[in-house]
């Protein structure tokens, strides 16, 4: 028991960053629905208006992001001759 253990992070960075980078590029492992999305979107709201988000989604029975993609793609509809 004299033996001591290093602490490991959570998380180990790569060491080499442009592969970590081109690694966001290799196909999902699991095949779901989830996977199809690829982007994120950051905007900044105020905390009333997300908490006002997060009332509608709970009382539709729905989540904030499935929410919001179908608000996203009812105002911006993919065009023919687009990639979708």
């Amino acid at each position: 028991m004299s033996e001591r253990f290093t602490k490991r992070g959570f998380v180990s960075r790569p060491g080499d960053a442009e592969s970590w980078v081109k690694a966001s590029d290799a196909p999902p492992r699991s095949v779901n629905e989830a996977a199809a999305f690829t982007a994120r979107l950051t905007i900044d709201i105020t905390p009333a208006l997300r908490g006002r988000i997060k009332v509608a989604a709970f009382q539709r029975g729905a989540t904030v992001a499935d929410m919001l993609r179908e608000l996203l793609a009812r105002e911006f509809p993919a065009n023919a001759g687009e990639p979708s």
